[in-house]
């Protein structure tokens, strides 16, 4: 809202100061502190709010250490960081923006999902929460609506470089065509790194490009459901899920601000996605809710941030990567949420395995997800958290170099 008080006031008044809102540098620094501001001043408030609603944490006993200790301590804690997120983003960013918009709903969507699992763990005393097939409706739906979005929506461009403009008449500016439609997308490593998911279908006959969206829109389901559950998976030990997308939000803030700068869209040979700049103000407010929430979920944790916090940042990670065209990254950048998922899904095939081929199931790990392994090995739960936490800052600069190494 500040975004068009202070356009205003600069238009019509010439105001001192007002024109510093239409630098993103100075949007995103605002939105960064106030957001830090609210998670650390107003998240003690709610934290205090759930433990005198009693809204505390039912603890299974998985004979792990330290486990005991935190039964009763209050969940739902990602209603902080929506809350930190949301308010500096209508404050500070231009909610016109399509990308905006997108992530608002994301948010707000993948929030109630896990607001209401939430729910039904802590008042319905149901330990499962909301039932496995409903939560993968939700996660499938908004994977439908974001896809649908990105593929129709007439804001949703690329500019290409054209090569054969390049002179030395032509500025950085002219020599990126016009906006297109497009579901092209960069392929890491690779010296000819555009990808056009149109072309997985173009073979089938002319003019089926037009039907690209029968393969971009179930990607695009695809990759919300598996980061949103990937999160929520390695949401098990304290500060782990919230330092770690901190890391991977903060890259993906560097490829948002490459991608829609045309001078660096230029120098790095990449897409320049316009309008996608704006992203930096979203992305400024999360860092700065997760960091703020960390404050208080760092070892030992005063509070958990639930499915309410650990969907929404899954939801909000994917979509964001989508937007900037960087899907195929996930698997390096949420390096985390890959091992933490493949973890289970290697435990739970070996054990079945094994079960049927023996009569006895036998266990990879002696616990998974993955983070339970390195706990029952008697690691504390900082180092393990901590050492997570450099493997996530090597593989996010792997992921940065990828933008010069083709």
């Amino acid at each position: 809202m500040l975004y068009y008080l202070f356009q205003y006031l600069e238009q019509q008044y010439q105001l001192p100061g007002a024109g510093l809102f239409e630098f993103l540098t100075f949007r995103a620094a605002m939105s960064i502190l106030l957001s830090l501001l609210i998670a650390m001043v107003y998240g003690k408030r709610i934290i205090l709010f759930l433990q005198k609603k009693q809204i505390g944490e039912s603890i299974r006993d998985l004979g792990l250490e330290g486990q005991k200790q935190k039964a009763g301590t209050p969940t739902m804690g990602g209603l902080i960081i929506i809350m930190s997120t949301l308010l500096p983003v209508l404050l500070f960013a231009d909610i016109k923006n399509i990308y905006i918009i997108l992530l608002i709903i994301t948010t707000v969507w993948m929030g109630i999902i896990g607001f209401v699992d939430d729910y039904i763990k802590i008042f319905k005393k149901d330990k499962k929460g909301l039932k496995g097939r409903f939560k993968i409706m939700g996660q499938v739906s908004l994977g439908l609506i974001v896809g649908a979005i990105l593929y129709f929506h007439p804001e949703v461009t690329i500019k290409e470089k054209d090569s054969t403009r390049i002179t030395q008449s032509f500025t950085v500016e002219n020599v990126f065509g016009q906006e297109t439609k497009s579901v092209m997308t960069n392929v890491p490593f690779f010296k000819n790194n555009e990808l056009d998911y149109a072309e997985w279908i173009s073979w089938t006959g002319e003019g089926m490009e037009k039907y690209a969206w029968l393969i971009f829109i179930p990607i695009v389901i695809l990759i919300v459901t598996a980061v949103s559950n990937g999160a929520n998976l390695t949401d098990g030990i304290d500060g782990l899920a919230a330092g770690s997308s901190a890391i991977i939000v903060l890259t993906l803030g560097i490829f948002a601000w490459v991608s829609g700068n045309i001078e660096f869209s230029d120098y790095l040979d990449i897409f320049y996605i316009p309008r996608v700049g704006e992203l930096l103000i979203f992305i400024a407010a999360f860092v700065g809710a997760l960091i703020g929430f960390l404050w208080y979920n760092a070892y030992p944790a005063q509070v958990f941030m639930g499915d309410t916090g650990s969907l929404t940042i899954g939801g909000v990670i994917a979509v964001i990567a989508i937007i900037v065209r960087k899907e195929l990254l996930i698997p390096i950048l949420c390096g985390i949420f890959f091992a933490e998922t493949l973890s289970v899904m290697l435990q739970v095939s070996y054990f079945k395995r094994t079960k049927k081929k023996y009569g006895e199931g036998k266990r990879l790990f002696l616990m998974a997800p993955i983070h339970h392994h390195f706990q029952k090995k008697m690691y504390h739960e900082s180092k393990i958290v901590t050492r997570f936490w450099i493997i996530g800052i090597f593989l996010a600069i792997v992921s940065i170099v990828t933008l010069k190494i083709r």
